[in-house]
């Protein structure tokens, strides 16, 4: 559905508030599935994440949503309820194959049930973890959880509880088993370096094939949202560099972005430059790294020592103009901490010459590799519209050719000033994954050479109050992170921390694509398939 203007006759129950791109509607809890089968029905078909709230006397579930086909407008779908003891809503998971692990994250925090949903297991906390971490009244001492000495019980893990409300007492029941009796089930991970982070991945296998996996997640959790209720905004962009640290720079970014818009901040043109091409220097660094690393897990040592070598280049112009390498902390709320170093436009330069003829290198090393191509050809299948279904944003979605990227469809800081194409392939295979984000290294590389030397003069930031305090409402902001979307939404009461603070995480969607593609494939190719994800766990477990 293309006009926002026919949404109240679509849901004549519904309260509706628009503005600029995006639309808020709320509807009771009773009518939530209806009106999102109709959202769905009529165009919506992507479900960019779904945001557990306490309101204090009701909980709720916000739906953010987008058309694949007029992707610049975003709706928001509210529901609550008052009932805090049993609170449930209808799931929406046979709507939207993504609202699989986004329910479960808002059931483990929040305690909301979704009714028909056929996994109502913890997401991240453990099975036997006592309360709900981010509800207003949760209490957080360590007598109640205390910090266990031992392994979580796999049968805990087994055991898939769903609501019954046929029950009179609404009451979890086992519906059933994750595997059958009869599976072999093997664990990969969570210390496994080939799972790309601290993922725990439960696999069935018939001989080689596998037939089944179970991610599981938490291991690394850090409870960041929890925390940032509790730190000013300033304080919050310390915690963003440490969710995709490998595109770290580019959450910071999208947190200062949705605290200027809350504050009406100007902020000078030379920022929007200065930040826009520290965001593709970082994108050019967390492309060499997955490059490097899916080549690695392919059996190419060398690649993957070509990938660091060239991005240690780009860490080293980080740490000259922003004083540290990995975790850059440069960009601040009204524009970035500092001007840019005497040296880093000529370094900027130097590097673009010299990336362009890396690139041939690695395509010499390894894309024309028959061994490489014999791995990655025919694999791991994606269609778009699975990608679609499934939230998978960035490069993993562009290779099944689904147009995604946020710099094109809601241009922010200096993307509007620059000319590059969005990267699209059809294939929708592991090759496809592949190539495509070292086609991106090239398009980044035209917008560094389009920017570099035309950074206005002027202010690098503007200036802000000592304490910061976002006026009372709704702000959200949406970058191209290197694995895809990144979103930010924040409430706010009017005081100097947020009242809930939500981040989207891009490879959250990008396991659950994992669970689709492995399927029929064999252990072999599940870390290659993995690699050709580029997932990051930090960015899952926040």
């Amino acid at each position: 559905m293309k006009d926002m203007e026919n949404l109240q006759a679509l849901l004549p129950f519904a309260a509706i508030e628009q503005k600029e791109n995006t639309c808020s509607l709320a509807v009771p809890g009773k009518n939530s599935y209806e009106a999102a089968s109709l959202l769905k029905n009529s165009g919506f078909d992507y479900l960019r994440d779904i945001i557990g709230m306490d309101y204090g006397d009701t909980l709720g579930v916000i739906y953010s949503l987008s058309s694949s086909e007029n992707p610049e407008i975003i709706l928001f779908l509210k529901t609550a309820t008052s009932d805090k003891a049993a609170p449930k809503f209808d799931s929406v998971i046979d709507l939207w194959d993504s609202a699989d692990l986004y329910e479960r994250e808002v059931h483990d925090f929040f305690g909301i049930c979704f009714v028909n949903s056929p996994d109502m297991r913890r997401l991240f906390l453990r099975q036997d973890w006592r309360g709900f971490p981010l509800r207003k009244d949760y209490d957080a001492r360590p007598e109640i959880n205390p910090i266990p000495l031992g392994n979580e019980n796999l049968a805990e893990m087994e055991t898939l509880p769903v609501l019954d409300i046929m029950n009179a007492d609404d009451k979890f029941e086992a519906h059933e088993t994750v595997f059958d009796q009869s599976e072999y089930v093997v664990n990969f991970g969570p210390q496994h370096p080939a799972t790309h982070g601290v993922l725990h991945l439960r696999v069935s296998l018939d001989g080689e094939v596998i037939r089944k996996i179970d991610p599981n997640f938490g291991y690394i959790h850090r409870g960041i949202e929890k925390m940032s209720e509790a730190y000013t905004y300033p304080q919050i962009l310390h915690l963003t560099d440490r969710l995709d640290y490998l595109s770290g720079a580019i959450n910071r970014h999208a947190v200062c972005l949705a605290v200027e818009k809350g504050l009406q901040l100007e902020v000078p043109e030379r920022a929007h430059y200065i930040r826009t091409i520290i965001d593709e220097l970082t994108r050019i660094a967390s492309h060499l790294l997955g490059w490097g690393a899916m080549c690695m897990d392919m059996g190419s040592i060398t690649a993957f020592v070509y990938g660091m070598r060239d991005r240690e280049k780009i860490m080293d112009i980080f740490e000259e103009t922003c004083g540290g390498r990995l975790m850059a902390n440069y960009n601040v709320i009204g524009g970035v901490m500092a001007d840019i170093h005497p040296n880093f436009q000529k370094r900027v330069k130097d590097f673009i010459p010299y990336m362009r003829k890396m690139l041939k290198e690695y395509h010499l090393l390894f894309t024309g590799n028959p061994i490489a191509r014999g791995r990655m050809d025919g694999i791991g299948y994606l269609s778009r519209e699975k990608a679609i279904a499934l939230g998978a944003t960035g490069p993993v979605g562009r290779a099944s050719g689904w147009s995604n990227d946020t710099r094109k469809i809601d241009p922010y800081a200096a993307y509007a000033k620059a000319g590059f194409k969005e990267m699209l392939r059809t294939g929708g295979l592991t090759f496809d994954r592949y190539i495509i984000r070292l086609d991106e290294v090239e398009e980044s590389l035209k917008i560094l050479e389009q920017l570099i030397d035309n950074i206005p003069e002027g202010g690098y930031a503007a200036k802000t109050r000592a304490i910061i305090k976002l006026p009372e409402g709704e702000y959200f902001q949406r970058v191209e992170g290197a694995r895809g979307e990144f979103c930010v939404y924040i409430n706010s009461r009017g005081d100097k921390y947020p009242y809930r603070i939500k981040f989207r995480s891009p490879s959250m969607t990008l396991v659950n694509v994992l669970k689709a593609i492995v399927p029929g494939t064999k252990v072999a190719d599940l870390i290659m398939l993995g690699g050709s994800l580029d997932y990051v766990i930090p960015c899952i477990d926040r």
